[in-house]
């Protein structure tokens, strides 16, 4: 394994932190699970058009690789080595009442964090055998929900075509990551191991063995963003009650991108806002100031349809579940008096 060169022009954060130094002292380490450098970089390597560049493969890869993967994690999320992440998810403590009652701005929201399970290796590193574990101890898990959480799971290996047509339908089904996440050897396998569940109303899903080996979704039309966030709190405490979550004292949930540290949490609305939409500097302007990011409504890299845009907050580490939810309602707030001064 030699030092990778990159292009000039390469933006990632993997491109300005790994110096040859940082390489070299770092390039014959291995996790406990024989994680190794060469592995957390690859996708990075492979994609030189990448934001980061980076996928951790367990839980110690963050302390072993500490000196390239700090610094990644202070540029984005502002979070240095001597902070601490503080969790709270008491739906009590958010202040979100419904920004849009008559529903003519906001379709839907969303909020969802990322999983994963400790005592093992995280997906860019899981074993088949360990990712059908995990598959097991999981649907297992979520077939114990009752009440409102109650549900099915459907396994993606084998699923017949009228679940695999209704699910499409209800854009639930997940696919196959893209190259970013292929690279980083996320895609193996697949798609055994993996799988959906939800519940009956559909307002309550998670993936297993995507990303992160569990996605945690709580989601409804219009904007009633303290219902959706409680739904969010319950199943994941109900959920701590059976499985052991990966996370750290310093870093908060584990996850393999570095980008979901923390809260792993992405609190999302899709809006309509044509006339802010027409005005891209004004409405960057609201979202930068509460921190959040403007996505077209297939997600990332995508573009906005019919004036319709993907709103969620930017930040994980170093701020609270409630705080991001918080942070995200009020800039949603913010940009429906901007649509309707115009």
């Amino acid at each position: 394994m030699y030092y990778p060169e990159f292009p000039p022009d390469c933006k990632s954060l993997l491109c300005k932190y790994l110096s040859p130094e940082i390489y070299a002292s770092l390039k014959e380490k291995k996790t406990r699970y024989g994680f190794t450098l060469e592995q957390l970089i690859r996708s990075g390597v492979k994609n030189v058009d990448s934001g980061i560049g980076v996928y951790a493969g367990d839980e110690e890869s963050y302390e072993l690789f500490a000196p390239l993967l700090n610094p990644i994690i202070r540029e984005y999320h502002g979070f240095g080595p001597e902070d601490r992440h503080i969790s709270d998810m008491d739906p009590s403590h958010l202040r979100a009442e419904n920004p849009d009652p008559e529903e003519k701005y906001i379709l839907s929201t969303r909020i969802r964090v990322g999983r994963n399970l400790h005592c093992f290796p995280l997906g860019p590193n899981l074993a088949r055998r360990e990712r059908l574990i995990v598959e097991c101890m999981v649907s297992d898990a979520l077939k114990a929900l009752d009440g409102e959480l109650a549900g099915e799971y459907y396994p993606l290996l084998g699923m017949d075509e009228a679940t695999k047509r209704q699910l499409i339908e209800d854009h639930f089904l997940f696919k196959e990551g893209d190259r970013f996440l292929e690279a980083a050897g996320l895609n193996r396998d697949w798609p055994e191991g993996r799988g959906i569940f939800h519940n009956r109303e559909k307002t309550f899903l998670v993936w297993v063995n995507e990303e992160d080996e569990l996605r945690i979704i709580s989601m409804q039309p219009g904007g009633d963003i303290q219902a959706v966030f409680a739904r969010l709190a319950k199943a994941v405490e109900e959920l701590q009650k059976q499985l052991t979550f990966a996370f750290s004292e310093r870093l908060g949930y584990i996850t393999s991108c570095p980008t979901n540290l923390g809260t792993a949490m992405r609190a999302s609305v899709h809006i309509k806002l044509p006339r802010l939409g027409a005005k891209m500097e004004a409405f960057k302007a609201i979202t930068d100031r509460y921190d959040l990011q403007i996505r077209g409504i297939h997600g990332e890299h995508s573009e906005s349809e019919g004036g319709v845009y993907d709103i969620s907050n930017k930040r994980r580490l170093g701020i609270t579940e409630v705080q991001a939810v918080q942070q995200m309602a009020d800039g949603v707030v913010a940009l429906i008096e901007a649509e309707k001064k115009l």
